[in-house]
């Protein structure tokens, strides 16, 4: 099997991890109806994928400097298999939380393995497939509403669940059969001490640190409010909730076309680029008036912002040696999941609580999709 087999079996896994920590989110309503509890307990529920997410970076790096990248993807695709099945059998909240947490934890675990390892599958081509692979995970967050509607339709809420297990058991196996016959990159196999490699590309990994999560702090800010924000230009709620379904359904061409300039264009003024039209953008829905023309403009905001995660993904992970990769960007991806979680004070409210006030056509705002 070739290489291009194995990449097209994360593209699924990516899909399906991301969808397992943003589908709480259209979830929410079905939720509180069939638990009787309010809007804040199943927030927890939310928040505990968010938790997950973040928890193992440090200790999957630590995991890859003793095992092999294929192997930590396969037991991310066990626990999200386990987590899927878990959360359906649930009659409390707590224990159904427990299952977000898992599948949270399977995401974080996941992106930490399956990102280096798809820039060391293509070495000459890290942007077109950091891209793509990106683009897999952003539609999982576009999808998920549609996935909870389609399942409240011939089922109940654990329907959505079973059909995640399901896909989550085919796609783990399709993998491990896949990875099994390929003949895989060796890249990684000499980083073998964490805290060396952080110590040794600690530059690289402020840079990304600094770079992307400076303009995060911003864009947390701006797609918290973004509703409230279009309800003041004088657009009516729907509307406002429309504009965030297209705020992120346009950061799936973001990925693919950034991720492919990213392999022909030099990086830094490549993220410096993306950076300037991201700021040009929020400055530009402050002075736009009209439906059509702030459409416009959020089209450009969230192409911009998406744009960003593979173009800052290429130029961490083509940068850094093969002894350091997997270490180092767990460090990265570390550190950006600390400053998310303190974006909340600044803005008031986190991503996740923000979404359990509204309805259930919130669904991807429990999570600004990303691709670590």
């Amino acid at each position: 099997m070739s290489r291009r087999h194995v990449f097209g079996s994360l593209c699924v896994m990516v899909f399906l991890v991301n969808l397992g920590r943003v589908v709480f989110a259209p979830l929410l309503e079905p939720l509180q109806v069939a638990f009787e509890v309010n809007a804040g307990a199943v927030g927890f529920v939310a928040s505990a994928a968010w938790i997950g997410s973040a928890l193992p970076r440090i200790p999957t790096g630590w995991l890859l400097t003793k095992y092999p990248r294929q192997h930590v993807i396969l037991a991310s695709g066990g626990v999200l298999t386990a987590a899927s099945l878990l959360a359906p059998m649930a009659n409390r909240i707590p224990t159904l939380a427990f299952g977000a947490f898992l599948m949270g934890l399977a995401s974080g675990s996941y992106f930490i393995a399956a990102n280096p390892l798809v820039s060391e599958l293509f070495p000459d081509r890290v942007g077109r497939m950091m891209g793509t692979h990106g683009m897999s995970s952003q539609l999982g967050a576009v999808a998920a509403s549609f996935i909870v509607i389609a399942a409240l339709r011939v089922g109940t809420w654990r329907t959505t669940f079973y059909w995640m297990a399901t896909a989550a058991l085919l796609s783990t196996l399709l993998f491990a059969v896949l990875a099994r016959r390929a003949e895989l990159p060796s890249a990684g196999t000499a980083d073998r001490a964490l805290l060396e490699a952080i110590r040794a590309q600690w530059r690289i990994v402020l840079t990304g640190v600094l770079v992307v999560g400076a303009t995060g702090f911003v864009w947390q800010g701006v797609f918290n409010f973004y509703d409230s924000y279009m309800i003041a230009k004088g657009l009516t709620q729907s509307q406002g909730q429309l504009l965030l379904s297209v705020l992120f359904a346009a950061g799936v061409p973001a990925f693919f076309i950034i991720g492919r300039l990213a392999d022909r264009l030099p990086l830094v003024p490549l993220l410096l680029s993306v950076i300037g039209s991201f700021v040009l953008s929020i400055l530009l829905l402050t002075v736009v008036e009209g439906l059509y023309a702030v459409v416009a403009v959020t089209l450009l905001v969230g192409f911009a912002i998406h744009g960003l995660f593979p173009a800052a993904d290429t130029y961490l992970l083509a940068s850094l040696p093969d002894r350091h990769r997997a270490s180092a960007y767990a460090a990265y991806s570390a550190s950006m999941m600390v400053i998310q979680a303190g974006e909340a004070g600044p803005s008031g409210r986190s991503p996740t609580c923000s979404s359990t006030t509204t309805s259930s056509s919130r669904g991807s705002r429990s999570d600004s999709p990303r691709s670590w």
